[in-house]
Protein backbone atom coordinates (compact mmCIF):
# COMPACT_ATOMS: atom_id res chain seq x y z
CA UNK A 1 0.00 0.00 0.00
CA UNK A 2 1.43 3.32 -1.08
CA UNK A 3 1.24 6.20 1.45
CA UNK A 4 0.39 8.72 -1.29
CA UNK A 5 -2.69 6.65 -2.16
CA UNK A 6 -3.61 6.56 1.56
CA UNK A 7 -3.50 10.37 1.55
CA UNK A 8 -5.47 10.56 -1.70
CA UNK A 9 -8.31 8.41 -0.35
CA UNK A 10 -8.34 10.28 2.98
CA UNK A 11 -8.73 13.55 1.05
CA UNK A 12 -11.63 12.33 -1.08
CA UNK A 13 -15.04 13.75 -0.29
CA UNK A 14 -17.45 11.91 -2.59
CA UNK A 15 -16.51 8.23 -2.86
CA UNK A 16 -13.74 7.41 -0.33
CA UNK A 17 -15.33 4.15 0.88
CA UNK A 18 -15.79 2.93 -2.68
CA UNK A 19 -12.19 3.83 -3.56
CA UNK A 20 -10.91 2.00 -0.46
CA UNK A 21 -12.96 -1.10 -1.33
CA UNK A 22 -11.72 -1.06 -4.93
CA UNK A 23 -8.16 -0.56 -3.75
CA UNK A 24 -8.34 -3.81 -1.79
CA UNK A 25 -9.56 -5.70 -4.86
CA UNK A 26 -6.84 -4.24 -7.08
CA UNK A 27 -4.05 -4.96 -4.58
CA UNK A 28 -5.30 -8.56 -4.28
CA UNK A 29 -4.68 -8.98 -8.04
CA UNK A 30 -0.96 -8.36 -7.46
CA UNK A 31 -0.80 -4.98 -9.21
CA UNK A 32 1.70 -2.36 -8.03
CA UNK A 33 0.22 0.84 -6.63
CA UNK A 34 1.37 4.44 -6.88
CA UNK A 35 -0.02 7.93 -7.41
CA UNK A 36 0.23 9.14 -11.03
CA UNK A 37 -1.51 12.15 -12.52
CA UNK A 38 -2.79 12.82 -8.97
CA UNK A 39 -4.80 9.55 -9.07
CA UNK A 40 -4.22 6.03 -7.70
CA UNK A 41 -2.66 4.08 -10.57
CA UNK A 42 -2.03 0.34 -10.72
CA UNK A 43 0.60 -1.28 -12.90
CA UNK A 44 2.03 -4.67 -13.84
CA UNK A 45 5.78 -4.93 -14.49
CA UNK A 46 5.94 -1.16 -14.99
CA UNK A 47 2.98 -1.02 -17.41
CA UNK A 48 -0.08 1.03 -16.44
CA UNK A 49 -3.16 -1.18 -16.22
CA UNK A 50 -5.91 0.72 -14.34
CA UNK A 51 -6.45 4.06 -12.63
CA UNK A 52 -9.08 5.02 -10.03
CA UNK A 53 -10.78 8.34 -9.51
CA UNK A 54 -13.73 10.26 -8.18
CA UNK A 55 -16.37 11.86 -10.35
CA UNK A 56 -19.65 13.49 -9.40
CA UNK A 57 -21.68 10.51 -10.55
CA UNK A 58 -19.49 7.83 -9.00
CA UNK A 59 -16.14 6.21 -8.53
CA UNK A 60 -14.44 5.32 -11.79
CA UNK A 61 -12.02 2.54 -12.66
CA UNK A 62 -10.26 3.29 -15.93
CA UNK A 63 -8.54 0.63 -18.05
CA UNK A 64 -5.80 2.24 -20.12
CA UNK A 65 -6.20 -0.17 -23.06
CA UNK A 66 -9.87 -0.94 -22.53
CA UNK A 67 -10.72 -0.69 -26.23
CA UNK A 68 -8.67 -3.85 -26.84
CA UNK A 69 -10.23 -5.83 -23.99
CA UNK A 70 -12.98 -8.42 -24.25
CA UNK A 71 -16.05 -7.11 -22.40
CA UNK A 72 -18.30 -10.16 -21.90
CA UNK A 73 -20.17 -8.51 -19.03
CA UNK A 74 -20.80 -5.29 -20.96
CA UNK A 75 -19.46 -3.10 -18.16
CA UNK A 76 -16.88 -0.97 -19.98
CA UNK A 77 -17.94 2.45 -21.23
CA UNK A 78 -16.17 4.81 -23.58
CA UNK A 79 -14.46 7.80 -21.97
CA UNK A 80 -15.86 10.19 -24.55
CA UNK A 81 -14.93 11.67 -27.90
CA UNK A 82 -11.48 12.87 -26.81
CA UNK A 83 -10.27 9.52 -25.53
CA UNK A 84 -8.80 6.90 -27.85
CA UNK A 85 -8.16 3.61 -26.10
CA UNK A 86 -9.25 3.92 -22.46
CA UNK A 87 -12.53 2.47 -21.18
CA UNK A 88 -13.93 2.63 -17.67
CA UNK A 89 -16.31 1.11 -15.17
CA UNK A 90 -18.48 3.13 -12.75
CA UNK A 91 -19.44 2.32 -9.17
CA UNK A 92 -21.82 4.19 -6.88
CA UNK A 93 -21.72 2.11 -3.69
CA UNK A 94 -19.45 -0.16 -1.68
CA UNK A 95 -21.99 -2.95 -2.22
CA UNK A 96 -21.67 -2.54 -5.98
CA UNK A 97 -17.85 -2.64 -5.74
CA UNK A 98 -18.02 -5.81 -3.64
CA UNK A 99 -20.64 -7.48 -5.89
CA UNK A 100 -18.52 -6.84 -8.98
CA UNK A 101 -15.18 -7.82 -7.38
CA UNK A 102 -14.97 -10.99 -9.48
CA UNK A 103 -15.64 -9.04 -12.68
CA UNK A 104 -12.98 -6.49 -11.75
CA UNK A 105 -10.43 -9.26 -11.07
CA UNK A 106 -11.20 -10.93 -14.42
CA UNK A 107 -10.99 -7.62 -16.26
CA UNK A 108 -7.65 -6.80 -14.60
CA UNK A 109 -6.34 -10.18 -15.79
CA UNK A 110 -7.64 -9.37 -19.30
CA UNK A 111 -6.03 -5.91 -19.16
CA UNK A 112 -2.69 -7.48 -18.21
CA UNK A 113 -3.03 -9.96 -21.09
CA UNK A 114 -3.74 -7.09 -23.49
CA UNK A 115 -0.77 -5.11 -22.18
CA UNK A 116 1.58 -8.08 -22.50
CA UNK A 117 0.39 -8.67 -26.09
CA UNK A 118 2.00 -5.38 -27.08
CA UNK A 119 -1.06 -4.05 -28.90
CA UNK A 120 -1.20 -0.24 -29.14
CA UNK A 121 -3.59 2.30 -30.54
CA UNK A 122 -0.71 3.95 -32.39
CA UNK A 123 -0.08 7.66 -32.43
CA UNK A 124 -3.09 9.93 -32.55
CA UNK A 125 -3.46 11.92 -35.73
CA UNK A 126 -2.57 15.59 -35.39
CA UNK A 127 -5.81 17.49 -34.91
CA UNK A 128 -6.83 20.55 -36.84
CA UNK A 129 -5.76 23.46 -34.65
CA UNK A 130 -8.42 26.03 -33.80
CA UNK A 131 -8.01 29.04 -36.06
CA UNK A 132 -7.02 31.38 -33.21
CA UNK A 133 -4.15 29.04 -32.27
CA UNK A 134 -3.17 28.53 -35.91
CA UNK A 135 -3.03 32.32 -36.41
CA UNK A 136 -0.53 32.68 -33.56
CA UNK A 137 1.48 29.67 -34.77
CA UNK A 138 1.72 31.24 -38.23
CA UNK A 139 2.65 34.70 -36.91
CA UNK A 140 5.17 33.81 -34.19
CA UNK A 141 8.04 31.41 -35.00
CA UNK A 142 9.21 31.29 -31.37
CA UNK A 143 5.73 30.31 -30.20
CA UNK A 144 5.45 27.72 -33.01
CA UNK A 145 8.77 26.14 -32.02
CA UNK A 146 7.74 25.98 -28.35
CA UNK A 147 4.32 24.55 -29.20
CA UNK A 148 5.78 21.93 -31.54
CA UNK A 149 8.29 20.95 -28.83
CA UNK A 150 5.42 19.97 -26.51
CA UNK A 151 4.37 16.34 -26.39
CA UNK A 152 1.48 15.42 -28.70
CA UNK A 153 -0.78 14.98 -25.66
CA UNK A 154 0.03 18.45 -24.35
CA UNK A 155 -0.59 20.03 -27.77
CA UNK A 156 -3.89 18.19 -28.00
CA UNK A 157 -4.93 19.26 -24.47
CA UNK A 158 -4.27 22.91 -25.28
CA UNK A 159 -6.18 22.66 -28.55
CA UNK A 160 -9.17 21.02 -26.84
CA UNK A 161 -9.17 23.71 -24.15
CA UNK A 162 -8.98 26.51 -26.70
CA UNK A 163 -11.64 24.91 -28.90
CA UNK A 164 -14.00 24.52 -25.95
CA UNK A 165 -14.70 28.26 -25.92
CA UNK A 166 -17.73 29.27 -27.95
CA UNK A 167 -16.57 32.72 -29.00
CA UNK A 168 -13.52 33.49 -31.10
CA UNK A 169 -12.51 36.28 -28.74
CA UNK A 170 -12.48 33.83 -25.82
CA UNK A 171 -10.43 31.31 -27.80
CA UNK A 172 -7.90 34.04 -28.70
CA UNK A 173 -7.76 35.19 -25.07
CA UNK A 174 -7.07 31.63 -23.94
CA UNK A 175 -4.20 31.28 -26.41
CA UNK A 176 -2.67 34.50 -25.05
CA UNK A 177 -3.25 33.50 -21.42
CA UNK A 178 -1.40 30.21 -21.92
CA UNK A 179 1.38 31.66 -24.08
CA UNK A 180 3.88 31.87 -21.15
CA UNK A 181 3.27 28.24 -20.16
CA UNK A 182 3.70 27.05 -23.73
CA UNK A 183 6.90 29.08 -24.15
CA UNK A 184 8.19 27.46 -20.95
CA UNK A 185 7.39 23.96 -22.22
CA UNK A 186 4.57 23.40 -19.74
CA UNK A 187 1.37 21.47 -20.32
CA UNK A 188 -2.10 22.81 -19.59
CA UNK A 189 -2.23 21.15 -16.15
CA UNK A 190 1.43 21.73 -15.22
CA UNK A 191 2.25 24.23 -12.53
Amino acid sequence: MHPDVDAFIEGCTRWPAELAAMRSILLATGLDEELKWRQPCYSHDGHNIVIMGEMKAGMTLGFFKGMFMADPDGVLVDNGPNSRSARRMFFTSVDEVEQRAGIVARYVAEAIRVELSGVTAGPAPEPDWVSELQDVLDADPEFRAAFEALTPGRRRAYNLHFADAKQSSTRAARVERYRPKILNGKGLQDR
